[in-house]
Formats: C-alpha cells, sequence, structure tokens
C-alpha cells in the first residue's frame, strides 16, 4: 500500500509512505506505485499513528450499552431515574434482569431520599435489578434480585451484603466477583464496542480491571479469535495472570499487563504485604499499577513503592487528587501517570460541590505532569467515562464543566499533547508514537491538515476518515 501526499508530525510535513507486510518501510518527499499496489491520496490530510486508550473496562463497557443510565445527565432526580427503570422494566421480558450504571447520590439528594432496597422495591417490586454506583464500587440491588442469588434479605446470612439490624439494604460493597459467580455466567459480546472504538481511530486497549485472571485473558483472546474484538490488546489484573504469556489471536496481540493494586482510603491493605505483592510482581516480570483517586490513595501507593522500589513501567492510574508535592514524589520514583481528561467535563461540576476546595486545584492534572517530566497517557475509563477519545481531547483542551465552569485552567493542554497522550504502546503508554520507517501501520487518516484539524479537536468534531492496523482496515 502507498499512502501519498500525507501530512505528518502535525504538520511539519509532508510525504509518501509505504507500507509492507503491516510495517511502514519506506518515507520520502515522493514514492513511485509499484505494479498493483494499492494507492491511497491523503490529499495534504493529518496522518497519525491510530489511538491506545490506555484505561478501560472492556466487558463492563460493553454490558453499560445495554443497561439505564441512572445519573447525570440521563436521570437528575429521583423522579427521573423512577422513570427511566419504569420504561426499561415495560421492554424487558418476563424473568430479565434490570441493570443501571452511572448513579450517583445527587440524584436522590434533593428529594431527601436515599436509593436502597426499599425504594427499589416501590419502583421495581417485581423485576430483579442492580444498579451501579458510578465508583464502580458499590451495587444496589432489589429484593426481587436477592432472592435471585438466594439470600434472605430478612435474616443475617453468609454474604457480603450491608445489613443494618440483621436486614440487607440492598447495598454490595466491593464485592463483583461473589455477584458475578451467582449471576448468568455469559459475557457480554464485545462486537459492537469494538466497532465503535475502531471507527473512532482506537486499534489497541489496555483492561484495567483488578480482578482479572487467566479465564479473563483466555476470554479477550477467543473474541479476538472470532473477529468480535478488532483490537490489539493488554490485559492488567492479578497474581492470576503471573501464568498467562503474550499472544497473537486472530491476527491481534494479547499482551498481559500489570499487577493492578485497587486502592480504597477507608480501606487500605496492610503496608508491610502490599510492599512484598510489588515486590513478587516485579520478580514476575510485571509492573504494578495503582489505582489512586483520593489524596490517601496517592499518598499511600508512593510510601509503598518508595519502600519497595519502582521500575520502568510502574504506573499510576488516576491520578485524581495529586497536589504539588506527590507530583514532585511521582517524578522521583519515574512513573507513568494515566489519567481520564474527559471526567473535568463529565463529573466536574459535582467535583465543585463535593471535593474539598484544598484539593480543587489539583483535580485531573495533566500539564503539571508535564511539566515535572513525568510520561502521560490518556484514557476513557469507559464504562465510567465515555469511551469517546476525541471528547476527551476536547476536555483536555477546555477544562471546562458540563454548567461551564473552567476547572483548573492552567492544566490545560494544546491540541498536540491532548492527541499525544493516546498514542503511546501498551509497555511505553506515556511515550508518544510517530508515523516512521519501522513502525507498525496502525494508523488514522485524518479528514484535514493539521492547522484546520487542531481547531475541530478543540470544538469536538474531530473524527478519522480511515483506521489502519498493520496496513489492513477492519470490514465493519
Amino acid at each position: 500500500m502507498l499512502i501519498r501526499a500525507a501530512e505528518l508530525d502535525f504538520g511539519a510535513r509532508i510525504a509518501d509512505l509505504r507500507i509492507t507486510s503491516g510495517r511502514i518501510t519506506e518515507l520520502a518527499a515522493h514514492l513511485s506505485p509499484q505494479a498493483g499496489e494499492t494507492v491511497i491520496d491523503a490529499g495534504g490530510c493529518t496522518l497519525l499513528p491510530s489511538l491506545h486508550d490506555h484505561h478501560i473496562h472492556l466487558y463492563a463497557t460493553a454490558a453499560a450499552v445495554a443497561s439505564v443510565r441512572c445519573g447525570p445527565p440521563e436521570c437528575a432526580d429521583a423522579a427521573a431515574l423512577a422513570a427511566a427503570l419504569r420504561r426499561r422494566d415495560a421492554e424487558l421480558a418476563t424473568g430479565e434482569w434490570l441493570r443501571g450504571v452511572g448513579f450517583h447520590d445527587a440524584v436522590m439528594a434533593e428529594s431527601g431520599l436515599v436509593l436502597d432496597r426499599v425504594w427499589l422495591d416501590q419502583v421495581l417490586p417485581q423485576r430483579p435489578a442492580r444498579i451501579q454506583h458510578r465508583s464502580g464500587r458499590l451495587w444496589l440491588l432489589n429484593t426481587a434480585a436477592l432472592r435471585q442469588l438466594d439470600v434472605d434479605p430478612e435474616t443475617a446470612g453468609d454474604d457480603p451484603l450491608e445489613r443494618v439490624d440483621g436486614r440487607a439494604t440492598g447495598r454490595l460493597y466491593d464485592a463483583d466477583a461473589w455477584l458475578r459467580a451467582r449471576l448468568p455466567a455469559q459475557r457480554p459480546s464485545l462486537a459492537a464496542l469494538s466497532r465503535q472504538l475502531w471507527v473512532l481511530g482506537v486499534t489497541a486497549l489496555t483492561d484495567t480491571s483488578h480482578d482479572n485472571d487467566a479465564e479473563s485473558f483466555r476470554a479477550f483472546g477467543a473474541a479476538q479469535a472470532r473477529g468480535e474484538l478488532l483490537q490489539d490488546v493488554c490485559v492488567m489484573g492479578g497474581v492470576g495472570l503471573d501464568s498467562v504469556c503474550d499472544t497473537e489471536c486472530g491476527g491481534r496481540q494479547l499482551r498481559r499487563g500489570a499487577y493492578k493494586v485497587h486502592l480504597h482510603d477507608h480501606a487500605l491493605p496492610d503496608f508491610d504485604g502490599l510492599c512484598a505483592q510489588i515486590r513478587q510482581a516485579h520478580a514476575a516480570g510485571r509492573n504494578v499499577a495503582f489505582h489512586c483517586v483520593s489524596r490517601v490513595d496517592l499518598t499511600f501507593a508512593l510510601a509503598a513503592l518508595q519502600a519497595a522500589g519502582s521500575r520502568d513501567g510502574d504506573r499510576i492510574e488516576h491520578a485524581s487528587v495529586a497536589p504539588p508535592e506527590l507530583v514532585a514524589q511521582i517524578a522521583a520514583l519515574g512513573l507513568t501517570v494515566v489519567t481520564q481528561p474527559l471526567l473535568v467535563t463529565e463529573r466536574g461540576d459535582v467535583y465543585l460541590r463535593e471535593v474539598a476546595a484544598e484539593d480543587q486545584p489539583w483535580l485531573y492534572r495533566l500539564r503539571a505532569w508535564l511539566d515535572a517530566g513525568v510520561p502521560l497517557a490518556a484514557s476513557s475509563d469507559a464504562p465510567y467515562g465515555a469511551p469517546d477519545p476525541w471528547a476527551a481531547m476536547a476536555a483536555a483542551m477546555a477544562r471546562r464543566t458540563r454548567a461551564g465552569h473552567v476547572l483548573g485552567s492552567a492544566e490545560a493542554l494544546s491540541a498536540q499533547q491532548a492527541v499525544q497522550g493516546w498514542l503511546g504502546r501498551a509497555e511505553t503508554p506515556g511515550l508518544p508514537r510517530r508515523v516512521a520507517v519501522g513502525a507498525p501501520a496502525d494508523l488514522c487518516l485524518m479528514a484535514q491538515p493539521w492547522a484546520a484539524l487542531a481547531d475541530s479537536i478543540a470544538a469536538g468534531t474531530a473524527r478519522p476518515q480511515r483506521t489502519f492496523q498493520r496496513g489492513f482496515e477492519a470490514p465493519l
């Protein structure tokens, strides 16, 4: 394949490039077509490396597509939530579970109500229902759901459900594995999500679910082999991944990723035990990745990495609250930060109401990492954020909430910096790839030259016109 007159390196030059056996083999001001070679005329439009979402939960995102959105902006109050749940109830077959996602306490706050089993029973007395809090840590279940799970809600039982005076509230914290083991054992199809991401220029993904294991790894590989999952995938998770090896399935790469540590500041793990886990992961040839959404989480993670030792490729996920002294520690430890620029748009108004004033300047920082020399990568955290990298780039440039408030204007990025957050490889997410000889032909051909494209990115309207993975386009 020959691509002619492509603008490269963010407007620095225009060149022709040849792709052979999935790699870029020639790059010059002018290349002559070979016999039988496919020729694509870029017409001076920008050619970028394809995108990598460095923090996503694939099966949860696929499931969320068929779920009721239970938080703002779709459901702003309790009445809107009740109406949305009843609408979906009417659409489902008898006995089918109703699943909701994205609930936030602000939905119920104005009415003074609490989302629990009692409220859900009033809205859905017959339909088994489970609703996930937007944090991903809490499920809320009604009585019909508990009975489907063989739980007696009126008496104490051997289960992880929250109880008050022996009665189940319907709240289930940090017990996804327990719930999954009792639900119908069928993973949702990734086909629609994978194709949606491909159209957006995403050819590689890092699934960061902390409970991924060898079975999860095999499931991703099987989806690739079936042609259901078009992207290369790097799989983070627990020690259950220590036994798997990088492989190729259906022409797509499947890699073992970092050991994921999911911290909660109200229930931090034993410090010495955590240090031992870090050393064990490093000894197994794996990096570690810490989920840190509070100042306490981040402080604890950095102390553990300081004590146990860090290595190139160790990551901080989210780094939601990062005051200057912790930014300096991260830089000194040589860590990479993987954050989610779009959350400022999607959740910024809630942050302004609920996050302590002294922490608001340090929320979801961007430019501060680059200024400190910290490798920075971007991601969606879908389903907890929208899986749209171009919307995230616009958010990184604007730092504006849905209500129009600017949150941390000093953290705003240029269009080029916003794009580069999505260009890293799985093993080096903070190091942007370039269109260069020898590189895999994983590419996005845009519809505009860079000068116009930068404006489209800022406006949130940029989209690739063609996406290539090792020189091939997916048959969508």
